[in-house]
């Protein structure tokens, strides 16, 4: 694995240098298959950014997918655990997802769930007491067991281009991310595609 260094108003040194070898050494057994990592350190040059003075950001080549991480704290080694942490849990959900396509591992489903939950011969009426209680969960009037989460949430982000949301769902290691495309102004959605690809969703507004 070929490791790249960069650095913006500041200097490595060569014990960081070492430090960095040493860390993405680790990153291996997680995806054999990376072939290369740039790491780029950049200084905060804002003295009111102190706590976040040094951001460092990792880009792994391989086979598969580009995977990319960045982080930022008050001196670069802690930049640099930080960055490797998120990469780690990217490489790490990637590899799950992997096993479950080869049914190495097979989910529950939602009746299994609801029949483990309801056990013995009084299933029926259990199943039977809680359809005829209704509640809410957020706007949705939910009547017996079903949906069995329901969570919203609401982010704040500025209009981008699909290139920039392909970058920030690599970050966040999702398999998809919603964004408001600038260029046609629609509310959009970047997902993963099986291999390698990516598909699109844009909503009309009307």
């Amino acid at each position: 694995m070929d490791i790249v260094l960069n650095s913006r108003q500041c200097e490595l040194t060569d014990r960081f240098r070492g430090h960095v070898e040493e860390k993405l050494a680790r990153l291996e057994k997680h995806d054999h298959r990376v072939i290369r990592v740039e790491v780029e350190v950049a200084k905060e040059r804002n003295p009111r950014q102190a706590d976040r003075a040094v951001r460092v950001q990792l880009t792994a080549f391989s086979k598969g997918p580009v995977i990319r991480a960045e982080a930022a704290a008050e001196d670069k080694m802690a930049a640099l655990d930080q960055a490797l942490d998120k990469m780690a849990g990217q490489m790490r959900r990637a590899a799950d997802r992997k096993r479950v396509h080869r049914g190495r591992h097979t989910p529950v489903s939602v009746g299994r769930a609801l029949a483990d939950a309801h056990p013995g011969p009084d299933a029926d009426s259990a199943v039977t007491d809680n359809a005829a209680a209704e509640r809410r969960v957020g706007p949705i009037a939910v009547t017996g067991d079903g949906p069995l989460v329901v969570r919203e949430k609401s982010h704040t982000a500025a209009p981008m281009t699909l290139d920039q949301a392909l970058y920030e769902m690599e970050l966040v290691g999702h398999d998809f991310f919603l964004f408001v495309d600038k260029d046609s102004e629609r509310p959009s959605v970047v997902y993963r595609r099986r291999g390698y690809d990516y598909g699109v969703i844009s909503l009309d507004v009307t």
